[in-house]
């Protein structure tokens, strides 16, 4: 088991030189790979959480860190990156290691008597975990930063500036947010563009807490926050925003959620997508599936746009924001050890461990992965009024 481990570690690091790391075996044993100081440190405190990395793989391994059997140290990001890097994924064996990692597979799922998890990944978690990490307006989506050196809280009241240039939005129009989260869209086009809007979770946490962000800001007599399912969003509306909910509706939902948008948007009317999405479908995170995002689903840019076009809503701006999203992660992940010590008397560490593999690997998916976020802009039918230009989304 060590043996074959070690041959395997020894293959990657001679594919990735510019990675240099440490690991340390449960029998005291460690090994550096690598000439400079190591970037990360693996520790395998069991044999055992080798033996459910082979029968599992990354899930494994994930699973085995969230329950302590291994402890990671230094650069997270690096060590999750590794597992995205072109050079390990078509990294050449020799036959013998190659033999030596299937023989160890086999055994492993032959002998190995998973235990059932602990973790739920339906943890009620609340507002006041999510106010440890995100900003002051609770944005749970990506940000958009103009530099590096944006604070969270610029960067994400700048990404619904920028949504409401796109959009166009003038002072009595419509507009309707479809997965309004904790109201922040809303009360930022509220308060700067005189829309009048009305906003639909399926959170109670985030409908009571919307609702009372918009009254105390005294915009009750402008929008309007209701516990609902989309589908059941009724009336006509000027402009349409949907931020970070798409990725819940599922395949098979998006020709209704279309169908949906197009109904109760107005002929003409503006309509942005905001959504985690990728170019080709690779499958889901089995992991991040599992446990932080059960049903989820990352749709392909262009079964959206053919499903979108097929019920008339025409696509006139894509914008890809993916390294807006990594700065937005490693900008949570920040915040989250920051206030590690309070979030783990709230929960417990395998809560701690479970949200640090989520928000790092998610920020180096962004960085090296193949998964992207894009803001997507339609038209409901033909519209020949748009400018001919973007001038107007970046006008000081």
């Amino acid at each position: 088991m060590k043996k074959t481990l070690q041959e395997l570690l020894l293959a990657l690091s001679r594919n990735l030189p510019d990675i240099p790391f440490k690991v340390c075996y449960w029998d005291g044993d460690a090994d550096q790979f690598g000439s400079a100081a190591p970037l990360f440190t693996i520790t395998f405190r069991t044999e055992k959480a080798v033996k459910r990395i082979f029968a599992r793989g990354s899930m494994g391994f994930r699973e085995e860190y969230v329950d302590g059997a291994i402890d990671l140290a230094g650069d997270l990001q690096q060590l999750l990156r590794v597992g995205m890097d072109p050079r390990v994924q078509y990294m050449k064996l020799s036959p013998r290691t190659k033999v030596a990692v299937l023989l160890q597979h086999l055994r492993s799922l032959n002998t190995l008597k998973r235990s059932p998890g602990n973790i739920a990944h339906h943890y009620d978690l609340g507002n006041e975990f999510y106010k440890l990490y995100l900003d002051e307006s609770l944005t749970y989506s990506c940000a958009y930063f103009k530099n590096e050196q944006d604070t969270l809280e610029q960067a994400q009241q700048q990404k619904y500036e920028h949504i409401c240039r796109k959009l166009q939005l003038k002072e009595g129009e419509s507009l309707v947010d479809i997965g309004c989260g904790w109201g922040g869209m809303l009360l930022h086009a509220a308060r700067h563009y005189g829309i009048e809007g009305l906003g639909c979770t399926l959170s109670d946490n985030q409908a009571e807490y919307a609702a009372k962000k918009v009254a105390e800001a005294g915009l009750g007599k402008k929008i309007r926050i209701v516990r609902e399912d989309y589908r059941k969003v009724q009336g006509q509306f000027d402009k349409f925003v949907s931020i970070g909910m798409f990725e819940h509706v599922g395949r098979s939902y998006i020709p209704a959620f279309m169908e949906k948008t197009k109904s109760i948007l107005k002929q003409g009317g503006l309509a942005l997508l905001h959504t985690i999405g990728k170019e080709f479908d690779n499958g889901a995170d089995a992991w991040t599936t599992k446990y932080i995002f059960p049903g989820a689903y990352i749709p392909v840019l262009d079964h959206v746009l053919r499903v979108a076009g097929q019920k008339g809503l025409i696509p006139v701006d894509i914008e890809n924001l993916r390294v807006h999203y990594a700065l937005t992660l490693e900008a949570w992940a920040r915040r989250f050890e920051e206030n590690v010590s309070a979030i783990e008397r709230m929960f417990d560490s395998q809560l701690v461990r479970m949200w640090r593999m989520y928000l790092n690997g998610s920020a180096a998916a962004f960085r090296w992965g193949e998964i992207r976020v894009y803001q997507m802009l339609f038209t409901n039918g033909t519209n020949n009024e748009l400018p001919l230009t973007r001038e107007h989304l970046y006008r000081a």
